[in-house]
């Protein structure tokens, strides 16, 4: 079967959010960090994800506000576009196309209309290494439209490097210094002159002077620059090359990852490996402060325009909650109380992943030791975690291991706390194994709880937990049930039946299957050639079926029943994940360069779906996640997903998923609800008074036309449509709406006025009538045969005339008679 096109591979989290320097907008509201090819908008009080910026097709490299509106911001990525975007709404303003991979981008308030951006040098483009780059200004182009190409670009400093901290624009844009490799340049933008300084690789005292960042003080001539050793160099007199000078700060141990002016310029913040901000007191000799403990090696500092926060990414991927790590070696775990992902967090912890809202719910610390940020130095590392059935267990496994011959390995119970709602430690088992833990797994029986480990020293154990009062006489902890080999062969993967009634173990190319009953050796597969990869039984009306998946591309299916094999398939399978809901069983098979998915059953090897290169690279973990609620309306191609839902994390650390149309037409239905109006952008102003006027209109149905004294909006005003539909940022100024709002009542009410007195009029014209009528009526018919003159008759603006002199006030004149 081939790929449906109702199911699409979509990013739902992960990704590197450390790549790039986050900015804070202006009034501090909101944080902006990029993630993969996306832009994220966080707000700074509640931590929640306001909108995802989405448009780039590759990786985001630069992010920066636009100094003339700061409701808007510029990103730049690898596919050579620079766009524009409204972060308030989430809306995409313009893209402009520069057809060259991009590597960072800049902006300065002395250069209104232009945006300078680090492409690579002709020669290294043609070539396809990129290996040479340079400083370019972007002249942006004012036209209509929502892309447009820009390619007036002019050429500002050669031999740049591509990372965006090593570049900075000072005092608002004068100048710019870059720094690359043993050499800072400075270009002076008024002079159109520049300036190189060089240091050497090494001086007597063995001092690493490679450059690794720059920062420019925004009110002095000053340049901050962050090297190797640790220290920090500040630069004056930089506008003349022989008189140029510098002082030096050292307290960094190892190289200054970032460097950052207050907008004050009264302090520079710098950061690590140590995990400290070091706030250097500008001006002041060495006096500093510090800010220990923040988890891990700090990659990027950034400060909000109003200097009130400050905002550091770190090497472990945290802003400052961690997301997903550089590395996860547990596999991905749902937990089944808060169907939260569960995986590798803050280092020597495990995080609880919100798949719903994209964020981290809490860590968990395993190691429960301090970690020390020093190259070179071993530590704990959690290696294995595992989640029984009812979420009432978790075990954990953790390493340190300083030389091949030394190896600590610690297995952790972790029991569940209804009251503090976490994870508590119950039982501490130091070298559960000889060798190195390779796999373990809870057992699916909910009357007996069983764990089993499998190890490097050739046997697996079984753990049971039971009832072991302490020295206090409380408490149940868990122990050695059973201890397990075949062959003095290493097993490498062990999994249980859904019940719970059996065990598979696999030593090398054979599969044992266990009663954990009676720990009784039941039967042997053996399919040559190729150790054992993977294992795991079939669910539902296919837990007769027991896979694998062996190191030479097979993939095997055994019959439990007939103890023999069922079926077999030559293909590469690097992972093979069961769905706990269904009998479908998800295989990723490896391509060249890529990664394809396969989703069948096992009681027949026709793939039910199949979708070509998923991913780039290699998928490295995948779980099916239970839905709350299951998916109406699949057809046959996307069954497989309607009652849970395929994640997979790829090398590159992004978290993805599989999407359906009909979630995709739910979500674009139920997004179309709040729209009023297609044409404009939809906001909560504009919701509340849309809903005002909607009830207004039912109650000027309701009530009689000839009401009077009520102002009503003008339905068509264009003042109103203007105030209304067009985003507040972008609107003239107050003043002039002001007139133009004001003066729509008032010509709205003198139309009222008039309408109300010519209806005063017709009345009056009427009951003058009617009193005619009255008064002919009265006098009796007339005699017959008199003739008499025809009354003159006059039109209705005459007689409108003459009853205004009729109310008009006389008065004036009596007095004048008689004076």
């Amino acid at each position: 079967m081939v790929a449906s096109a109702e199911v699409r591979v979509a990013r739902c989290g992960g990704s590197r959010i450390n790549f790039i320097e986050p900015i804070i907008t202006l009034d501090s509201r909101f944080l902006l960090c990029a993630s993969g090819d996306a832009v994220h908008v966080y707000s700074t009080s509640t931590e929640e994800r306001v909108h995802v910026l989405q448009g780039h097709v590759d990786l985001v490299t630069g992010l920066r506000l636009n100094s003339s509106n700061h409701l808007q911001v510029y990103s730049c990525s690898l596919d050579g576009t620079v766009k524009l975007w409204d972060f308030t709404d989430g809306i995409l303003i313009k893209t402009y196309i520069v057809g060259h991979k991009i590597f960072s981008l800049y902006v300065s308030k002395f250069h209104e209309g232009t945006v300078f951006i680090i492409l690579p040098m002709e020669s290294s483009a043609n070539t396809g290494q990129c290996k040479a780059f340079q400083l370019v200004a972007l002249h942006l182009p004012k036209t209509t439209g929502p892309e447009v190409e820009a390619r007036d670009i002019l050429s500002v400093l050669r031999d740049v490097s591509p990372i965006p901290k090593a570049t900075s624009f000072g005092r608002g844009g004068e100048f710019v210094a870059s720094a690359s490799g043993l050499q800072l340049s400075v270009y002076f933008f008024r002079k159109q002159k520049t300036y190189r300084f060089s240091l050497k690789a090494n001086d007597k005292k063995g001092a690493r002077n490679r450059f690794t960042c720059v920062a420019s003080h925004p009110n002095d001539d000053c340049i901050a620059t962050g090297h190797e050793d640790g220290k920090i160099r500040l630069w004056r007199n930089f506008s003349q090359k022989k008189e140029y000078t510098y002082s030096t700060e050292h307290w960094h141990h190892s190289a200054v990852n970032a460097l950052h002016f207050t907008p004050e310029g009264t302090e520079l913040l710098s950061g690590g490996v140590e995990s400290v901000l070091v706030l250097w007191r500008y001006g002041a000799g060495s006096k500093k402060d510090f800010v220990p403990r923040l988890g891990s090696a700090i990659e990027h500092i950034s400060v909000s325009p109003d200097g009130s926060l400050y905002c550091t990414s770190h090497k472990d991927n945290m802003i400052p909650c961690s997301i997903f790590g550089e590395t996860i070696r547990t596999d991905l775990l749902i937990d089944p109380r808060t169907k939260a992902l569960v995986c590798n967090g803050k280092p020597g912890h495990l995080q609880f992943f919100s798949l719903r809202h994209d964020k981290q719910l809490y860590n968990l610390d395993i190691v429960q030791q301090e970690y020390i940020h020093e190259a070179g130095l071993h530590q704990c590392e959690v290696t294995k975690a595992a989640i029984d059935a009812q979420g009432s267990w978790l075990a954990t496994v953790e390493e340190r291991q300083e030389n091949p011959e030394e190896l600590d390995i610690i297995l952790k119970l972790w029991a569940y706390d209804e009251s503090t709602q976490s994870f508590h430690l119950n039982t501490s088992i130091s070298m559960a194994h000889e060798g190195q833990i390779s796999a373990m797994c809870f057992s699916g029986d909910a009357e007996a709880t069983m764990l089993v480990t499998t190890g490097r020293d050739g046997h697996f154990k079984a753990w049971l937990l039971a009832d072991h009062p302490d020295a206090q006489g409380e408490g149940a902890s868990w122990s050695c049930d059973y201890v397990g080999s075949y062959h003095r062969r290493e097993p490498t993967r062990c999994c249980f039946s859904a019940d719970g009634s059996l065990l598979a173990v696999g030593f090398g190319e054979v599969v044992t299957v266990w009663s954990p009953s009676t720990w009784e050796l039941l039967v042997t597969f053996s399919q040559p050639p190729g150790d054992i990869r993977d294992l795991c039984f079939g669910r539902l009306s296919c837990s007769k079926y027991l896979l694998g998946t062996t190191t030479k591309n097979l993939l095997c299916c055994w019959n439990l029943l007939t103890c023999s094999l069922e079926w077999s398939s030559t293909v590469d399978v690097i992972l093979l994940q069961p769905d706990p809901l269904s009998e479908n069983m998800a295989a990723f098979s490896r391509a060249s360069g890529s990664t394809d998915l396969f989703v069948f059953k096992p009681s027949e090897p026709r793939p039910l779906f199949s979708q070509k290169a998923v991913c780039s690279g290699t998928v490295r973990r995948a779980v099916f996640a239970p839905r709350e609620e299951v998916l109406e309306g699949c057809d046959e191609s996307t069954q497989w997903l309607s009652c849970s839902r395929l994640y997979f994390l790829t090398e590159h650390m992004e978290l993805m998923t599989f999407s359906t149309k009909s979630e995709e037409d739910q979500i674009i239905a139920s997004s179309k609800q709040l729209v009023i109006d297609d044409s404009v952008a939809v906001t909560p102003f504009y919701l509340l008074l849309g809903k005002h006027r909607k009830s207004q209109r039912e109650t000027q149905d309701s009530v009689s036309s000839h009401t009077a004294a009520r102002i009503q909006l003008p339905q068509g005003s264009p003042a109103i449509r203007e105030l209304l539909h067009t985003p507040a940022h972008v609107l003239p100024s107050a003043s002039f709406l002001c007139n133009m709002f004001v003066n729509s009542l008032l010509i709205s009410k003198c139309r009222e006025e008039e309408m109300g007195s010519e209806e005063e009029e017709e009345a009056e014209e009427q009951e003058s009538e009617g009193e005619m009528e009255a008064s002919v009526s009265a006098q009796g018919p007339a005699v017959q045969g008199f003739q008499t003159e025809p009354t003159p008759q006059l039109s209705k603006a005459q007689e409108r005339e003459l009853r205004k002199l009729q109310k008009a006030d006389f008065s004036w004149l009596s007095s004048l008679l008689d004076s």
